[in-house]
């Protein structure tokens, strides 16, 4: 949904973890992590998650799955993300 609507984003996973970057390349460093924060992009997108049930790290704009995460857990995660992306770019 990223590309779908051409927003200059990125998705960096790590292990379990799927963080979502507002800029067009992953940070290389901490300072380039720290430029990227947008205060009020990562606060609408935690309350939209939250409000429908799915919770985003509170420190980031990142899922965290467990091993015990369901493919269907997943597959919900990426829909509520859709919404929101599609909010955004109504």
């Amino acid at each position: 949904m990223i590309d779908e609507h051409r927003l200059p984003w990125v998705v960096k996973r790590l292990g379990c973890r799927a963080e979502y970057w507002p800029r067009p390349v992953p940070p290389k460093n901490g300072g380039e992590a720290a430029a990227a924060e947008d205060e009020q992009l990562d606060r609408y997108l935690h309350l939209f998650m939250l409000d429908r049930g799915i919770l985003m790290t509170p420190f980031h704009n990142m899922a965290l799955m467990a091993p015990q995460t369901t493919a269907a857990d997943v597959d919900r995660h990426t829909a509520v993300f859709r919404e929101a992306v599609e909010s955004l770019v109504r």
